[in-house]
């Protein structure tokens, strides 16, 4: 199976000069919890991610306000998968840098989708060349503590 067969197209992003509100209110507005970071709010290259646990900790823990910018508390260079890779890549991504969500990116970088563990699970229940132990060990993976960066 391919990545495109089951990411989330077109998601919802913000640009670094953005504010944390701005952010969150995306967020709300897509029902998400991570937002693409791309150069600018036209598109372009996908340059980090920002994600509802960047702004409770990076931001609101580290008592920054609402108008902090979403440079302060993004993750940069997020590892990415291509379209047309397989799903397994996904998987070892989510795995390795224990992460729920992997961005999508087309060959000149710009965001094209998501992959969420909820994609695998749902993927693996309609069982589309995803099983529930591939799935299972994505969550246990992504749930041991000590978070990689």
């Amino acid at each position: 199976m391919k990545v495109k067969e089951l990411m989330t197209k077109n998601p919802a992003c913000v640009t670094p000069e953005q504010t944390v509100q701005d952010a969150a209110r995306a967020m709300e507005q897509a029902d998400c919890g991570l937002l693409p970071v791309v150069e600018s709010s036209n598109g372009g290259r996908l340059i980090g991610v920002v994600t509802d646990r960047d702004i409770a900790l990076r931001a609101v823990a580290a008592g920054k306000g609402p108008s902090a910018r979403v440079a302060d508390v993004m993750s940069a260079n997020p590892r990415c998968c291509k379209p047309d890779d397989d799903v397994e890549l996904v998987q070892r991504v989510m795995a390795e840098m224990k992460v729920r969500r992997v961005p999508v990116v087309d060959n000149d970088g710009h965001g094209v989708g998501i992959v969420s563990q909820a994609d695998l699970a749902l993927a693996a229940d309609q069982r589309r060349e995803i099983s529930d132990q591939d799935v299972a060990h994505v969550v246990e993976s992504v749930s041991k503590p000590g978070r990689v960066h």
